[in-house]
């Protein structure tokens, strides 16, 4: 199993969401989150005053799959949170050891 943890802009949550529901994840976890990468920061101007906003608004995504499947949802995130633009976001994929559904005891890919 793979514990994929993705880090994308807020207003591709819905699309990246459906995508991912069309090719059969059948749950994942989300958080909203601040930070920053490349970009570290910018400056806005609110009510004509500037200010630097050093921590960019995020949405976190932590989805566990089967091993098998788990390249084609991360290229499924990829293509869909894309902008080409910078801060689009991160990736990561991490192997899980167990997991447990609380409710059943099932365990390993029964529990996912």
């Amino acid at each position: 199993m793979k514990l994929i943890i993705a880090a994308i802009k807020p207003f591709k949550l819905d699309d990246v969401r459906e995508a991912l529901t069309a090719i059969g994840v059948r749950g994942m976890m989300v958080t909203e989150i601040k930070g920053f990468g490349t970009q570290s920061g910018h400056t806005e101007i609110y009510r004509g005053a500037e200010y630097a906003v050093n921590f960019v608004p995020k949405v976190k995504l932590e989805i566990v799959v089967s091993s098998a499947m788990a390249d084609q949802v991360v290229e499924t995130i990829q293509k869909t949170a894309r902008t080409d633009k910078i801060g689009d976001g991160k990736i990561f994929v991490l192997d899980v050891l167990q997991a447990v559904r609380v409710r059943t005891g099932e365990t390993g890919d029964d529990a996912i």
